[in-house]
């Protein structure tokens, strides 16, 4: 009903067709970027390296959800869970926990941390005004678990015009399965973008997205499956998933000072349909067949305060305040399968609640001199979580120890941004960050950029940062007959640091073509990582220690060259990582493994009829990782040296726009290799459904049409 009501929505309305221009080509030398800076700043003239991914890329693309976009980027790997359709992205190697994800410079609040363990596919794309990336340690700007870097999602809040309506529709198949109205087929997308100037100082905007994803059956043949010979073969691989965001905006600005308030509300609802069937008997030698099958709901609300003003007449203030609620619900059902119905249905049950309070502010500009200035601000967040004993391992045994705990967290930083000369700044900088749960601790950085000439840059960048410990590392219990996992309160926090090195030069040939040449490098190292240990065989007992170490080499370069209509970029990396694993028993080799990443995009616009072309390629290399193997539950086991196999991803768009960009229409193909596994003998099947020795990693191949209408 959500699908049908929002699909009559939106083909009334329909979307914007934005100019045919290749976005990331289009940078301006003047393009503005804010993740690190005192203000914000030209890209340019930033001190630090960041990479922009823009609102007509991300049009371009016709990605979904953030975690596409991402997936594009060089170093930056999307890891999808199939059951529960998450996405998170791991930079430099580093998963999820390391990466600090911001809207607005706001980190949101997930199951499992402030801003890390994001689930990117949660974040409409339609509202985006472009994201930033920095890669690297941040902790002394961004605090706990910046670690691998920072990725700011701008979403738009102001438009020139007096009313601005933007909608669209957008329908794709799932590999080869598609239907408008049958469920279990297709993908089906509609959104609406509302922006209303009420003056020159006040503006409201609203947009809303409705994602719903109808599951991928893979090797499964769908929830209606029944064969009374053959169990196992019920569902999906990737589950289905409804997702609902609603974002209402208001924004006031007047000479120095720009108020900036935002609610937004998330909806998601997926569905497990259990491949196992039971026999459930009745009297006089009656029976059917049952599954236990599963709801999940999750709810959020973010409410969010900016100010940004002027403290007399020369000292800027930024200030960020957040209140932020997420709840996580699910429900059990037992469904009668080769008739067709719900037997039974229990009440939902709450298995992850978070509560946090957030504030965040800047203050900078206190010396009247182009030469120095810096900053000084403070972050805190209290953060109250509760999760019941169904989080860990399902409910098993005697587990009934639901933990609610509360941790506040304070911290104050200071930053110098010092220009000697022309060509030279630095910005040195440090952090104090106290806890009532963890030890103080203490970051720093020192950035540095050198103009070579006019149009040649050198950036060098060192940074620290700390990753606290997640609540499923302090507090699980698992106990029983079959098992012993147990959370370790007394856990510290992990540190590491990085430094990096960039150079841009930009040029321009006498046949027109426009060029810009990047090469970087940069080292990670990661210390007292927090990993699950065997600390008896038998009985065998599992708990959380700081025990291992983990270093990444990164080496890139890139291309972006344009002339007239055409514009390409590409881009290649190698990454090698070294980890030093340890069970407690046994510890693994630490030397590197290295492998390769390729990008390229090239985009081409007809002038007569302003057709545009897109393709986008990413190649990523095989790598090696080390995996404990053993034979027995009484041997102490063996790290060997596992493959997670390479594969290619290529995706195509085309899209012509009509009645002076008013009206468009948008075709293309994703994933046309159509990768849906590849080689992992690094791990098992480890419950996605996926047979030991592969991992899934996509839904194949799919197609997708789009219709976009601006007032």
């Amino acid at each position: 009903m959500k699908k049908r009501t929002m699909s009559l929505l939106t083909i009334a309305i329909l979307n914007f067709a934005y100019a045919q221009k290749d976005s990331i080509n289009q940078k301006s030398i003047e393009e503005v970027v804010i993740t690190g800076q005192y203000i914000p700043q030209s890209i340019n003239k930033s001190i630090y390296k960041v990479d922009v991914i823009s609102a007509e890329q991300i049009k371009n693309m016709a990605v979904t959800n953030v975690a596409e976009v991402l997936n594009q980027n060089l170093n930056i790997l999307i890891t999808p869970n199939p059951s529960s359709g998450d996405s998170n992205a791991s930079i430099m190697g580093l998963s999820g926990d390391y990466t600090k994800v911001l809207i607005d410079n706001i980190p949101v609040v997930s199951d499992q941390g402030m801003g890390n363990i994001f689930d990117l596919t949660k974040i409409n794309v339609n509202n985006i005004e472009r994201i930033e990336v920095v890669k690297g340690a941040m902790g002394v700007e961004y605090g706990n678990n910046a670690m691998a870097g920072v990725i700011n999602i701008i979403t738009k809040k102001d438009y020139k015009k007096k009313v601005n309506i933007h909608a669209s529709l957008q329908e794709e198949t799932v590999g080869k399965n598609y239907d408008w109205y049958k469920k279990g087929n297709g993908r089906h997308i509609q959104s609406l973008n509302l922006g209303y100037r009420i003056s020159d100082n006040w503006t409201l905007t609203a947009d809303l997205n409705h994602n719903d994803f109808q599951g991928y059956q893979g090797s499964k043949k769908g929830y209606k499956h029944f064969d009374e010979t053959v169990n196992g073969e019920r569902g999906y691989e990737w589950q289905p998933k409804d997702l609902l965001i609603a974002n209402a905006a208001l924004r006031y600005s007047k000479n120095n000072t720009t108020l900036f308030y935002k609610a937004n509300f998330l909806s998601e609802e997926i569905n497990y349909y259990n491949p196992t069937t039971k026999i459930l008997p009745f009297g006089g030698g009656e029976k059917t067949y049952t599954a236990g099958d599963r709801d999940y709901f999750t709810t959020r609300w973010v409410h969010q305060l900016n100010i940004v003003t002027k403290l007399g007449s020369r000292i800027n203030y930024n200030g960020d305040f957040s209140y932020q609620i997420q709840e996580r619900q699910l429900q059990n059902k037992l469904y009668d399968v080769p008739n067709r119905f719900v037997r039974s249905k229990d009440e939902k049950e709450t298995f992850y609640k978070s509560e946090v309070l957030y504030s965040r502010g800047m203050f900078s500009n206190f010396l009247d001199s182009d030469k120095v200035n810096f900053q000084i601000g403070y972050e805190l967040d209290r953060t109250n979580g509760f999760a019941n004993s169904s989080t860990f391992e399902n409910n098993i045994g005697d587990n009934d120890r639901n933990i609610s705990r509360s941790v506040f967290n304070y911290a104050n930083f200071l930053s110098v941004e010092w220009n000697p000369l022309k060509w030279l700044s630095f910005r040195p900088g440090a952090r104090l960050a106290l806890s009532d749960k963890f030890d103080q601790q203490y970051n720093y950085s020192l950035t540095t950029r050198f103009l070579t000439s006019s149009n040649s840059n050198i950036r060098t960048i060192f940074g620290t940062a700390n990753r606290f410990p997640k609540y499923e590392e302090l507090y699980t219990w698992v106990v029983d007959n079959n098992h012993d996992i147990r959370g370790n309160e007394n856990l510290k926090p992990e540190t590491g640091y990085s430094a990096g090195v960039f150079w841009d030069y930009a040029t321009a040939t006498s046949s027109n073509w426009k060029m810009i040449i990047g090469l970087s490098g940069m080292y990670m190292d990661v210390k007292d990582r927090i990993e699950s240990v065997i600390i008896s065989n038998i009985p065998l007992k599992y708990t959380y220690l700081n025990i291992d170490n983990y270093k990444s080499i990164l080496l890139g370069a890139s291309l972006t060259a344009r002339k007239d209509n055409f514009s390409f970029n590409a881009g290649i990396s190698t990454l090698g990582i070294s980890q030093n694993l340890n069970t407690g028993n046994v510890t693994s080799k630490d030397d590197f493994n290295y492998y390769m990443e390729v990008n390229a995009a090239a985009n081409y616009t007809i002038p007569a009829t302003n057709t545009l072309f897109a393709l986008y390629y990413k190649y990523t290399g095989k790598r090696k990782i080390y995996s404990l193997e053993t034979k027995n539950a009484g041997d102490p086991g063996r790290f060997v040296l596992g493959d997670i196999g390479d594969f290619n991803m290529l995706n195509f768009t085309v899209s012509q726009p009509f009645f002076n960009n008013h009206f468009e229409l948008a075709f293309g193909i994703k994933n046309i290799f159509d990768v849906t596994t590849i080689r992992n003998t690094a791990m098992g099947g480890e419950g996605h459904n996926a047979p030991a020795g592969t991992q899934n990693l996509f839904y194949g191949r799919s197609y997708f049409a789009r219709v976009n209408y601006n007032f």
